[in-house]
């Protein structure tokens, strides 16, 4: 148990106090500056985010014709599904300080278009070498995406808003399911066209719309507020302004070094509760068309596709409700921990449910391990700055090797246990245990204001 210094807290409430003692035209101007950022850079963020995440998890699509046309077998493809995670982990951090020396709009538009262009080499794939090497450079070209844009939007939004952000973000991951599912469903079933089978059509389609958004970046996105020349120069001000104070304030309380914040115990906790996360949602999404198969009792396709759609909507909602109560109530921690104990719950019911009970469940388990996301990545982001902040959020992303994980554990526990649910179980037991530590981690129990992140 860590006991939080009460900086958080007083940084926040001494935040909201300078942002409530504006002189009414620069308030007026802060938020017309942050309503522009939203409109121009969220929608576009999205749509990368989609795109990132499309490219990372269509294997699960092609999981079945993988055995059948390559020979991989469960374990390989268990194997090759977490292999991402592990140089996608690894490369983080310095993909993160790099993109924060040289800026996002050129760092994000070389690996979006690299990362693409090796997406669709996986059309190439001719064994398990082959998938395995493909899916370690995958990892590696992504690596820089989505810690670079949680520390992007520290750069563009004030911390009294960046739940509601971060959610808006986050809304990205369902998209991808939502669109990417039916599509991966449709383009696997286009088999001999042009001498390709649908699996190949799907990684070469995909990966192609990477490369166009990798170009396209480089030409819509400024570095900072002070590069947006499409923003007036009152609001730029104003915008720049309350970031300035936010930075001033947090590094009082951050780690002044990177060596520090390596080391940092609340970094550390922040590590270990993010690997949970992290291990529970991809221990979902990697099986989510097996166990959508076998709910309906359909082949993988594209109903298939359409029915796994069905918990990314439910998520949708769920990602633009849930950080915006948080972020008015200031409740980040308490929303987070009863968000993953609900989800964890819901977990134990799917796997063995029927098919309108199953989706119902597996709908609220998506639901719940989707909103939490963007709550969580309150907590560090409202604590540590400036090149601490690069490297401290790309520590954090290394949480993403329970992508890895998740796979792996699935296939251990099934075999140990002889039950195909067993892995399923097991990974919702790790989600209500994770939901217990979010309380304990930075509890502050002499004060009611403990509750917020």
């Amino acid at each position: 148990m860590l006991s939080v210094k009460p900086a958080i807290a007083s940084s926040t409430e001494s935040t909201q106090r300078q942002h409530d003692d504006l002189p009414d035209n620069s308030q007026e101007c802060l938020d017309r500056a942050i309503a522009r950022a939203r409109r121009r850079l969220v929608p576009f963020l999205v749509m990368m985010y989609v795109v990132s995440f499309l490219d990372r998890s269509n294997i699960g699509f092609a999981k079945q014709a993988l055995q059948t046309s390559v020979g991989i077998s469960p374990r390989s493809y268990a194997l090759a599904a977490g292999l991402f995670f592990i140089s996608y982990a690894l490369c983080g951090f310095p993909s993160n300080l790099t993109l924060h020396r040289v800026g996002a709009r050129l760092w994000m538009s070389i690996i979006t278009v690299a990362w693409g262009t090796i997406s669709m080499a996986t059309m190439f794939v001719q064994g398990n070498s082959s998938l395995y090497t493909l899916r370690l450079l995958l990892g590696i070209t992504e690596a820089g995406f989505f810690p670079g844009v949680i520390l992007y939007l520290t750069y563009w939004f004030p911390g009294r808003i960046r739940g509601q952000i971060m959610g808006l973000f986050y809304v990205g991951l369902p998209l991808a399911l939502i669109f990417g599912g039916p599509l991966s469903g449709f383009l696997l079933e286009l088999h001999s066209v042009a001498g390709l089978q649908g699996w190949q059509w799907m990684f070469l389609i995909e990966g192609f719309i990477a490369v166009l958004v990798g170009a396209a970046t480089y030409w819509y996105l400024d570095d900072k507020p002070a590069d947006a020349g499409w923003m007036p120069s009152t609001d730029r001000r104003a915008l720049t302004d309350a970031l300035s104070a936010e930075e001033k304030e947090r590094r009082s309380d951050s780690p002044t070094s990177i060596l520090k914040m390596i080391v940092d115990f609340r970094v550390l906790s922040y590590l270990a509760i993010y690997s949970l996360i992290q291990t529970s949602i991809y221990g979902v999404i990697f099986y989510l068309p097996t166990e959508v198969s076998a709910l309906i009792h359909k082949p993988a396709g594209i109903v298939v596709g359409l029915v796994s759609a069905i918990p990314w909507m439910f998520a949708l909602g769920a990602l633009v409700w849930l950080p915006k109560i948080a972020d008015r109530f200031q409740s980040h921690r308490l929303c987070a921990s009863v968000t993953l104990l609900i989800g964890g719950c819901a977990s134990f019911v799917f796997p063995t449910a029927g098919p309108v009970l199953g989706i119902a469940a597996l709908s609220l388990a998506i639901s719940a391990l989707a909103a939490v996301q963007p709550l969580f990545w309150t907590f560090p982001t409202r604590y540590l700055a400036d090149r601490a902040a690069a490297g401290g959020i790309a520590v954090i992303a290394l949480g993403n090797l329970g992508g890895f994980v998740a796979p792996n554990l699935k296939v251990w526990a099934d075999q140990h246990f002889h039950s195909e649910s067993a892995g399923l179980y097991l990974l919702a037991a790790l989600t209500v245990l994770n939901a217990g530590v979010i309380l304990l981690v930075n509890r502050r129990p002499q004060a009611p204001e403990a509750l917020a992140a």
